[in-house]
């Protein structure tokens, strides 16, 4: 079925997954940002990536749905996922504490960094119609807005390249499959997601990849 703009909101019965994620062309700079809800529990996971400074990683897998499904605030965590025109623009927004981690592969532990105050603050817009996908459907488009990290200066992205996923299934959707990179130099930013395994992203100036031959958390 085509694309049609009640499918940016949730679908009763299912499991939704809203995904959005944006990089510089240098590939030295990138966000992403996602929630999933799943029943009266969401799921929340983020990274940031800037120059000269470690990995900033965001995860929590329990925090307390609200009848607002964009919003999730659990224990020092602040999100919110907006759609302010159906299938054109979109809100991101995070206040947080995130773990600074210059090792990436200490986020697949307890993730115990370096706290670190993150804010991000992005509008998105579409530059091309859905794509539909087995499980929902991905849209490219850009985003501007600012990035702040404790201690640092802000970083302002001026309409960078980004692309945003909406899926769902009745169990949940699968790992997000992205193009795999194989001999990358790009920053990680590795994620264990509950039942599902090792999300292994890595920042490339193409946008965010999936890091080839990483092994499943689960299965060690």
């Amino acid at each position: 079925m085509p694309v049609t703009a009640t499918d940016e909101g949730p679908h009763d019965g299912f499991v939704d997954e809203w995904v959005f994620a944006a990089w510089e062309p240098d590939g030295e700079t990138g966000v992403i940002c996602a929630h999933r809800l799943v029943g009266r529990r969401l799921w929340y996971w983020s990274a940031v990536i800037v120059p000269d400074a470690p990995l900033i990683h965001v995860a929590d897998f329990e925090v307390r749905a609200r009848p607002d499904w964009g919003l999730v605030k659990g224990e020092q965590l602040w999100a919110e996922h907006v759609c302010e025109v159906p299938l054109a623009q979109w809100t991101i927004g995070n206040e947080t504490m995130g773990a600074a981690l210059d090792d990436p592969d200490e986020a697949l532990g307890r993730g115990h960094g370096v706290p670190t105050p993150v804010a991000v603050d992005l509008e998105w817009y579409a530059t091309a119609d859905p794509e539909e996908l087995a499980d929902g459907y991905s849209q490219s488009g850009v985003v501007h807005g600012v990035i702040e990290l404790g201690g640092r200066p802000t970083t302002t992205l001026v309409e960078v390249p980004a692309i945003r996923w909406h899926r769902w299934s009745l169990t949940g959707p699968e790992l997000l499959e992205l193009p795999e990179v194989v001999a990358h130099t790009g920053r990680r930013a590795p994620f264990d997601l509950p039942n599902l395994g090792l999300l292994d992203l890595v920042l490339t100036p193409q946008g965010w990849r999936s890091r080839r031959g990483a092994v499943d958390v689960a299965s060690g």
